[in-house]
């Protein structure tokens, strides 16, 4: 008896960890910083939109989901290989669901429900924004951080990222990270506003990877 108790322990911490080594770590978030200046030395890089992107990813109880953001527009100003300063546009209409087949009912289901008032209100608010404040240099990561603006609420986010100059082109890749969603008001399933959801919550961390190409000017 003993040692069924102690499997069914172990199996259900084994499941807890796991579940909660899912998610990223949470991106430093604190209020908004002033933007970064660039040199009149420094060289801009064009964001090549056909080639950018941000990942996501939310969870749940019952399991999570996934998809893509396009990138609008954006720059980034460089100076002997460092980001002086920058900013790029995020278009909200483009969110698209991956993990559910694109002729699938539910596919568009959730598409609509996330771009609905009810999350990210895109008739409202078709675009989100991150602007550059300032990069530096933590324990060997170059750490980014940028004003995150999404429903015209603003919270400065610092996250880690990996970038590289190969000639006329430059890449910057983010670690995965996570933001929490309530920070920028995004309501709809969060225990941060409602006390009376159950099981029927959805987590407040958004899962992002951020995968920008820009093309010197």
């Amino acid at each position: 008896m003993k040692k069924s108790i102690f499997k069914i322990f172990a199996l259900t911490a084994f499941i807890t960890f796991s579940s909660c080594g899912e998610k990223a770590k949470e991106a430093e978030t604190k209020d908004a910083q002033d933007a970064a200046m660039a040199n009149e030395t420094a060289m801009t890089y064009n964001v090549d939109t056909e080639k950018s992107t941000i990942n996501w990813k939310g969870f749940k109880p019952t399991g999570t989901h996934d998809g893509t953001i396009a990138i609008k527009d954006g720059k980034l100003d460089v100076n002997d290989g460092t980001i002086e300063s920058g900013n790029f546009t995020i278009d909200m209409n483009s969110i698209v669901v991956k993990d559910i087949p694109e002729d699938d009912e539910n596919n568009a289901k959730l598409t609509g429900h996330l771009t609905s008032a009810d999350f990210f209100d895109v008739e409202a608010h078709p675009t989100a924004t991150f602007e550059v404040t300032g990069i530096e240099n933590v324990d060997g990561n170059a750490m980014l951080s940028g004003n995150l603006t999404i429903k015209e609420e603003t919270n400065n986010i610092s996250i880690p990222v990996n970038t590289e100059i190969n000639e006329d082109t430059m890449t910057l890749t983010s670690e995965t990270f996570t933001i929490d969603r309530s920070k920028w008001n995004v309501k709809y399933g969060s225990k941060s506003f409602f006390d009376d959801l159950g099981d029927k919550f959805i987590n407040d961390n958004i899962e992002l990877t951020i995968s920008l190409v820009a093309n010197k000017a």
